[in-house]
């Protein structure tokens, strides 16, 4: 991507130009691992896998109202090729400065955004391409490039962004776990004539009203959420092997999100409208899909430092059984303790199920720092049952353990 290329060379070029007492280095490396204990659904598939993650951050200031950030990431994995992958989470020019009594701010580069006040999922959130093979819950986000300008002031805050190259979502390989029965194939396809290249456009307004912080955001351009369509394996040799080849339609999105807090309870409201995708019958379908949430912390359970946080959400897509999203119809119940101790220890158990097909699921998780420098986390996705008519069953049927060591500095 020549794009990429020129927007790290000038973070690096800004780099170098700042006086060393200017920048700040820092990151994280980690090492994980996981296992599967159901036996692999396809030939090559392994029990266990190991890799590396690295992720570091440069951080300067070359020059007054102006900075840079750089964060490349790498991962290496034993076991499927396609997640061995490096990628620029953030490699952008930033620079500020007062309008009157407002405030703005203009960002170049890559970088990543986010929108939403929804745990399981962001309908809302549509700048940013998911990287899949990064976790199946979590879903990192690739960085995206784009020219991201704010203006803010008490009348709420107002942003722009120029989106001028589209980035597929990956997606596990032929011997990666949780991925489908049919490969999907590298090579995608659009319906744009610029391809990867169209230029797509977003707005987003945000304010706090009392109780209420809400977010108006409207998206113009490639779909981030791909369609699939069946053909051959691509490449100079094809095969007579059926693969599904990711296809980005051009769409509309409009959404809101919000929430509202009260004493003691949470009130989280995700909802949009998307015109220009397809269903999973192939066919152009208008819908709306919302979520709503609702959330409360008990503080200082049994007498004790420790909070829980208890958290219910439902999601529905309007187009029920001909949805292509794994969020058409789900209730998601989890509680999460914050043990408020020196080794901020944190327990997050969650259970999902999908309402439309038999699937139930088990996540726990906890996170504890080791140290100044060192933290752990193990976690656990435990399929409870899946069903074989549900579009995702294939990705779903996988549960593993997993387990993380990280070195920060």
């Amino acid at each position: 991507m020549r794009f990429g290329g020129a927007i790290a060379a000038l973070v690096l070029i800004a780099a170098a130009g700042a006086q060393a007492q200017d920048l700040e280095f820092s990151g994280d490396l980690s090492l994980e691992g996981r296992w599967y204990p159901e036996s692999p659904a396809f030939p090559g598939q392994r029990s266990g896998t190991a890799g590396l993650v690295a992720q570091p951050t440069l951080y300067g200031e070359p020059g007054e109202a102006t900075s840079f950030t750089f964060t490349p990431f790498y991962r290496y994995d034993s076991a499927d090729s396609q997640r061995t992958h490096a990628d620029l989470r953030e490699a952008y020019l930033l620079t500020y400065g007062d309008w009157g009594e407002d405030f703005w701010e203009l960002r170049l580069g890559f970088d990543r955004v986010f929108w939403g006040v929804a745990e399981l999922h962001n309908l809302v959130d549509i700048v940013n391409q998911v990287d899949l093979v990064e976790h199946p819950r979590n879903r990192p986000k690739l960085g995206q490039p784009m020219a991201h300008l704010t203006i803010s002031g008490d009348w709420g805050i107002a942003e722009a962004f120029v989106l001028p190259y589209h980035r597929k979502r990956t997606f596990p390989g032929r011997t990666g776990r949780q991925r489908s029965a049919l490969l999907i194939d590298e090579d995608a396809q659009y319906e744009s004539a610029a391809e990867e290249h169209h230029v797509d456009f977003a707005l987003r307004y945000s304010h706090a009203v009392d109780l209420v912080d809400f977010g108006l955001s409207a998206f113009v351009g490639t779909s981030r959420e791909p369609s699939f369509l069946i053909g051959l394996q691509s490449g100079p040799t094809p095969t007579s092997d059926a693969r599904l080849i990711p296809y980005y339609e051009q769409i509309r999105q409009f959404g809101i999100d919000a929430q509202l807090t009260t004493e003691p309870w949470l009130y989280k409201l995700e909802a949009i409208h998307r015109s220009g995708a397809r269903n999973l019958l192939g066919q152009e379908e208008n819908y709306g899909a919302v979520i709503f949430g609702m959330e409360r912390t008990f503080y200082a359970l049994f007498d004790s430092r420790a909070d829980l946080t208890f958290l219910a959400e439902s999601l529905y897509d309007g187009r029920g059984r001909r949805s292509t999203s794994a969020w058409a119809n789900d209730l998601f119940v989890a509680g999460s303790v914050a043990f408020n101790d020196v080794e901020d220890t944190q327990l997050l158990a969650g259970l999902l199920a999908d309402l439309r097909h038999d699937y139930r699921a088990l996540n726990l998780e906890l996170k504890r720092r080791l140290s100044g420098s060192w933290s752990m986390r193990l976690e656990g996705i435990a399929n409870l049952s899946a069903d074989p008519q549900d579009l995702t069953y294939d990705g779903r049927r996988d549960s593993f353990l997993g387990a993380g060591l990280t070195y920060s500095f």
